[in-house]
């Protein structure tokens, strides 16, 4: 699933070559190194470029990004064209707000929480010993426990139309439990073979999906 604009990472065109790609790449991995600018060093940037030089830089994967990144900015309209069709009617505005907010905002909010929240407490008991069984299950245990919530916030922010008012709160609320579905496949990855690229990726995933859903939060709070 893609929820990362690759090309806006590495600052490059969509029709860049795959040599411009690799410049680019080569460019700002230097420019945030820190054994080479301490003074504006971003390791957190740097995960995020070598992921997006990892896809970009090879040619079969970006093909299959394009396709996938195409369609999912086409899902995006269609889904922000569908957001305000909806509740048109404004004897029911009110009404409608009060349910969506009440039976789908709040209940998914809250899932979103339970599942970041937690992520640092089992990364730092797992960070004892990544190859203890016990706590590798336990981890393991608490990603399983993770995707049961996510399905239940997907099936609950399915479950009804949102109010046209509010389709940027729904917009947001949408890419965060994305972003907390992806992030949620790295740390499986990392489970499996114990790269540190995947439990950053993940980590930084869920960073990202927190924002999110402070933004939502902060639409919510600005219309009501």
């Amino acid at each position: 699933m893609v929820t990362s604009d690759y090309y806006k990472t590495l600052n490059v065109n969509p029709t860049a070559t795959q040599g411009q790609i690799k410049q680019a790449y080569r460019r700002l991995v230097k420019l945030f190194h820190p054994d080479a600018n301490t003074e504006i060093a971003d390791h957190e940037r740097i995960i995020s470029i070598n992921e997006a030089y990892e896809v970009l830089g090879d040619p079969q994967l970006r093909k299959s990004y394009d396709q996938q990144f195409n369609q999912h900015d086409q899902k995006y309209t269609n889904t922000k064209q569908s957001y305000y069709k909806q509740n048109k009617r404004g004897n029911n505005a009110d009404e409608n707000l009060q349910k969506w907010l009440n039976q789908v905002y709040k209940p998914v909010n809250k899932i979103i929480i339970q599942i970041l929240k937690p992520l640092k407490k089992e990364i730092d008991y797992l960070a004892a010993d990544p190859f203890d069984d016990q706590l590798m299950e336990s981890f393991q245990n608490y990603l399983e426990t993770c995707r049961r919530l996510l399905k239940k916030a997907h099936n609950l922010f399915s479950s009804q139309p949102n109010p046209s008012n509010l389709a940027g709160v729904a917009a947001h609320l949408y890419y965060c439990l994305n972003q907390v579905s992806d992030g949620i496949e790295d740390l499986e990855l990392f489970t499996l073979n114990y790269d540190d690229y995947y439990l950053h990726t993940g980590q930084e995933l869920f960073r990202i999906a927190s924002r999110l859903r402070q933004e939502a939060q902060a639409g919510i709070n600005g219309i009501l």
